[in-house]
């Protein structure tokens, strides 16, 4: 199944938590494109919070959906981040799977299409890059479409190129 997922960090080396996390990703399965590096500002967090590295990847895997959930958070548990639900707080890895090819799915743990993705300009502008032609399948709109009806876009800079050079 090809995935796109969205990755972050605001602690420690912010670029190499992300590519350590692409390195985990990619025991399971081919990674690439890979989208430049994105500085955003942490957004419903306490003034004063150290400003995240954002990108965007595409990822084929044979993993289930829910698989692929269980390994990122095996992942992200390994990197330090607290799992335990409330406010968002800093991370030194952060991975959200936004897309499934077509597929659809809400359970208690698990919603494909990401909830939030069409309102946050740090996942669409680093996935338009690498995916602007793919379709969200539940609104019918490509990503550049989504993107565009965003009000502000400002707070998202390109800062780096992708990991590993050519994003391949």
């Amino acid at each position: 199944m090809v995935y796109y997922l969205s990755l972050g960090s605001n602690l420690g080396n912010r670029r190499e938590n992300i590519e350590n996390g692409i390195l985990h990703l990619a025991a399971q399965g081919r990674v690439g494109p890979i989208s430049s590096f994105y500085r955003t500002r942490p957004q419903g967090m306490l003034p004063g919070t150290p400003d995240f590295l954002n990108l965007a990847l595409r990822m084929e895997s044979g993993l289930i959906p829910r698989h692929l959930l269980g390994w990122i958070k095996v992942i992200e548990t390994a990197m330090g981040h607290d799992l335990r639900t409330g406010p968002p707080r800093s991370r030194y890895l952060d991975a959200d799977i936004l897309l499934a090819g077509h597929h659809v799915c809400e359970t208690h743990s698990l919603t494909i299409p990401h909830p939030r993705m069409t309102r946050r300009a740090f996942v669409l502008v680093p996935l338009a890059e690498i995916a602007p032609h793919v379709v969200h399948p539940v609104l019918g709109q490509t990503i550049v479409e989504l993107l565009s009806r965003l009000q502000n876009h400002d707070g998202v800079l390109r800062v780096e190129n992708p990991p590993f050079g050519s994003g391949e």
